[in-house]
């Protein structure tokens, strides 16, 4: 009888875990990491504190388990969608646009979780900073390297500066987010989406495929 209430345990510790992350990620994209708190948490859930405490054991640790949550939601809905598609400006694209997706269907209430977090940790020192700062360099080189292998293939420019393209690429995208939730302005998404598309259009060679006139729907 003890492996089936050990079982039953685990089950519900994993459970109320996925929960608190899914409060803790919503409010962090709103109000920051540092607005986190385990008694917070557990009150506006209906659970105990020390359940939660138990799980956690310290606010810094949530807020590096809410990261790490946070970066799995960031893989299913912008990493994954574009790996569908062959190197190419078309996948480069489909990137961007699961970016602006993302975003724009507020996966986090605050738009993008990792640059509310990262205006806030960016002039800081310790573990959260690292483990934040790590995922944007993660998000950095991935995209430097999806625009790498779109060169390889010969569709876009083979004098391409990669690096400054991929940080024109990001900047838009951030900028429409940015845009977006401060003046509860959805069209700032359209706006950034037809200026990636205009920008890869000037970075493509010519054996590559055409690309949407613009971003919306």
């Amino acid at each position: 009888m003890t492996a089936p209430r050990t079982d039953n345990r685990v089950r519900r510790g994993n459970e109320t875990r996925r929960l608190v992350l899914g409060r803790a990620t919503a409010l962090a994209s709103v109000e920051g990491l540092e607005g986190l708190s385990l008694g917070r948490l557990a009150a506006e859930l209906g659970l105990s504190k020390s359940g939660v405490f138990a799980l956690f054991g310290s606010k810094e640790e949530l807020q590096l388990a809410a990261v790490r949550a946070a970066r799995e939601l960031y893989v299913d809905h912008v990493v994954r969608p574009p790996r569908e598609l062959p190197a190419g400006i078309a996948r480069v694209w489909r990137l961007c646009e699961a970016w602006l997706e993302y975003s724009r269907s507020r996966v986090f209430p605050g738009g993008c979780f990792f640059l509310a977090v990262a205006a806030e940790f960016d002039a800081r020192t310790g573990p959260v900073h690292d483990l934040v700062a790590d995922a944007r360099l993660e998000w950095i080189t991935y995209v430097e390297i999806t625009v790498e292998k779109a060169r390889r293939t010969g569709q876009l420019r083979a004098d391409l500066d990669v690096p400054l393209l991929a940080f024109e690429l990001i900047a838009l995208m951030e900028s429409g987010n940015l845009q977006s939730v401060l003046f509860d302005d959805i069209s700032a998404y359209t706006k950034a989406g037809t200026a990636i598309l205009a920008r890869l259009r000037t970075a493509a060679s010519a054996q590559a495929p055409s690309l949407p006139s613009r971003f919306g729907g």
